[in-house]
């Protein structure tokens, strides 16, 4: 299970029978099991209930909203067990210390565990015109930065960027928990993501936790998907400590 933990399975469907089905088929191969907004917005908190159940739970609403609105909502999400959570760098330096300043609070009234928070930087599916239309100096890397240094700078635990800028970040930032999207297998590189890799190159670049959704959910057979995807990540582990 040691390389398992490295992996977050996305239960990207649109209903809670679905997401019980693929992560009771997927239990004790992926360490992580990810619940984004279209499954929240199905099922709610059931959702998180139903991930607990099979792994550690992480919530991906990319929350981005004023500090008041950011925190009370991670007061809720501490309530509910969640273990990773995601935010949006973007929303400012205000905005991300108002949420690591919840998280603690609300962990300390409850008793529990806060959940580790960590910040987008630059959605994988953004290329550099992308950045250039919202008007955005600079390429992605130079934006990564940017951000990263804002999120230690606030606290927060990590960050989420695509593996293309795994290496730089940590380099850039040793200690910060690195989450990397974007990860494709074979045939199944491309569609909306732009900036993407292998599970074995995201590793080697320092990512710390892999997340993967359609390479394993339109696999003809996803637990055998899932288990390379794992095999991989071992691989790239044992290279690493050599």
């Amino acid at each position: 299970m040691d390389a398992g933990r490295h992996l977050a399975v996305s239960l990207d469907v649109p209903s809670l029978d679905e997401a019980r089905a693929l992560a009771e088929l997927l239990s004790g191969t992926a360490g992580w099991f990810k619940v984004g907004a279209e499954l929240f917005a199905a099922a709610g908190p059931a959702a998180l209930g139903l991930a607990a159940e099979h792994g550690r739970v992480f919530l991906d609403t990319k929350l981005h909203d004023t500090p008041h609105q950011v925190a009370r909502t991670v007061e809720a999400v501490t309530a509910h067990g969640v273990s990773l959570l995601t935010l949006h760098a973007s929303g400012g330096a205000a905005m991300l210390r108002a949420a690591r300043e919840a998280a603690d609070a609300a962990a300390a009234r409850l008793g529990c565990e806060r959940p580790r928070l960590v910040a987008i930087t630059v959605l994988t599916s953004l290329g550099e015109s992308d950045l250039k239309e919202i008007g955005v100096s600079g390429g992605v890397e130079d934006q990564v930065a940017r951000l990263v240094d804002l999120v230690v700078e606030a606290g927060l635990d990590g960050v989420v960027a695509s593996p293309r800028e795994a290496a730089a970040i940590r380099s850039q930032a040793p200690d910060l928990f690195l989450v990397t999207p974007g990860i494709r297998v074979g045939a199944t590189a491309g569609d909306d993501q732009t900036r993407t890799a292998s599970p074995g190159d995201a590793i080697r670049a320092g990512s710390d936790l892999l997340v993967v959704g359609r390479p394993i959910l339109r696999a003809p057979d996803r637990a055998a998907a899932a288990r390379a995807v794992v095999a991989e990540i071992e691989s790239a582990l044992a290279e690493t400590r050599a």
